[in-house]
């Protein structure tokens, strides 16, 4: 356990509400800094929309889920929390790596300095055509020219058909890319902030930050249980189970919390739709125009397919990126082999689906006996399409559509003392792990400034 140091700031008593990755995270910075803090989580377990869930006797995930080595806050603060990346995370290098013979490419790269790594990976990719090649690095020389800044959003669409990027390297490498980081398809995706990603990732100046993270136990387990710890071994407190419906702003500028404790400041760490709808009830004129903005972003949902086979079936790979093709059937975009990330789940693959409303419209039978033949087909094992078991998981709200020019709040809410955090205010990055953490620690660290 790293430590406590507490920062020469007052002590406030501050509610959390939300015990999603962005709500610990601010929690935990709260309390680094020597507050008082309870955290408030309606669910029985913490993680908000990257949380364990248990289904067929197996702890699961509710999406399985990379992080990259770009997530800075992240992992900081999963060490400041006690845990360790390195036993907790398997590390591999960048890569996009398709099954041999079925029609993909095959691009990793070495442990080697930034941008080394990425020239050598390409120079040895096999299943890109010479023109390809060319493509990938004009555009990568182009993006390192243009300082990876786009002052005029566009889709990501655009952005690649500007470049001349080949129809073959769209399909295997920058259309799974985006939809991976952005969960938005490139066709309405903002190509600003799929620069970004990229900028961070393989455009940065340590390899490191482009390595591919797959977390080895649940994701409550990696960060959001140890941060409750955290928070309660420094002074906190986590309410578990418990739905916070109304706050009431006090004449001496505190808050009540559904008319009980009372609290100096309050964070709103939930979704965006769960905190518009706690703003308004507080009915004031001030958070209108917030409110407004948190309305306005669009679901998008993400689908995981966990398929159980004999403790045997174990992949070459720990995953591999599937060529989806809806008109086949084929929805899969990338299968992970569990059993290589945890030894008590042999045989048991997980297909991850971004973008998933048309997808999961086929319901969950339907969907998981076509992934079944789909991996089957691919992976050239005609046994994959007889499961033990199925379990199809889909975040119907997973995250917001990141299209262009999107209008993203700060973590201000006009009223003083009340702040929100979650990876839909103001970032350079999408709905992602890293964009949480990092709005939950931005709103922290703008509460230590004021105090």
């Amino acid at each position: 356990m790293a430590k406590f140091v507490a920062k020469s700031v007052p002590a406030q008593r501050y509610a959390v509400i939300g015990g999603g990755w962005a709500g610990c995270a601010c929690a935990m910075e709260l309390v680094h800094a020597g507050h008082t803090v309870t955290l408030f989580e309606a669910a029985r377990t913490l993680g908000g929309r990257a949380r364990k869930v248990e289904r067929e006797g197996t702890v699961l995930d509710n999406g399985q889920h990379i992080l990259l080595g770009a997530y800075t806050e992240t992992l900081r603060l999963l060490k400041l929390a006690g845990q360790d990346p390195r036993a907790l995370i398997l590390d591999l290098p960048l890569q996009m790596r398709y099954p041999p013979d079925s029609g993909g490419m095959d691009f990793i790269a070495p442990r080697w300095p930034a941008p080394l790594h990425l020239a050598w990976a390409l120079l040895r990719a096999k299943g890109l055509q010479r023109a390809d090649k060319l493509s990938l690095m004009r555009f990568s020389s182009a993006m390192r020219w243009m300082g990876w800044q786009l002052y005029n959003d566009c889709s990501v669409s655009e952005l690649l058909e500007r470049f001349d990027q080949t129809e073959r390297l769209i399909k295997l490498m920058w259309r799974p890319l985006c939809l991976a980081a952005l969960n938005t398809p490139p066709e309405r995706a903002s190509a600003r902030v799929f620069i970004n990603v990229l900028r961070d990732s393989l455009g940065a100046s340590k390899r490191s930050a482009s390595d591919m993270l797959l977390p080895k136990t649940d994701l409550s387990s990696l960060f959001p249980d140890a941060a409750a710890r955290y928070v309660t071994q420094y002074g906190g407190a986590v309410q578990m189970g418990v739905k916070v419906d109304a706050l009431t702003p006090l004449p001496d500028g505190r808050w009540q919390v559904d008319g009980a404790d009372i609290y100096d400041v309050v964070v709103i760490a939930t979704s965006s739709a769960q905190a518009a709808t706690l703003l308004q009830g507080l009915q004031d004129e001030r958070t209108s125009e917030l409110i407004t903005q948190l309305q306005a972003f669009t679901p998008e949902a993400i689908s995981t397919c966990y398929l159980q086979y004999e403790a045997s079936v174990r992949l070459d790979l720990p995953f591999y990126a599937l060529a989806d093709a809806p008109e086949a059937a084929h929805w899969g975009q990338f299968v992970f082999d569990r059993g290589q990330l945890d030894t008590s789940q042999q045989g048991l693959l997980a297909v991850v689906i971004s973008a998933s409303s048309q997808a999961a419209e086929q319901g969950h039978a339907a969907l998981a006996q076509a992934i079944a033949s789909q991996l089957a087909q691919v992976l050239g094992q005609p046994a994959l399409a007889q499961p033990l078991w199925t379990q199809v998981i889909t975040e119907k709200r997973a995250t917001f559509a990141c299209t262009p020019d999107l209008q993203r709040p700060s973590n201000a809410s006009g009223i003083d003392g009340l702040l929100i955090a979650g990876d839909y205010t103001a970032s350079d990055y999408p709905a992602t792990i890293e964009a949480a953490v990092r709005s939950g620690v931005q709103a922290a660290a703008q509460l230590n400034q004021q105090k």
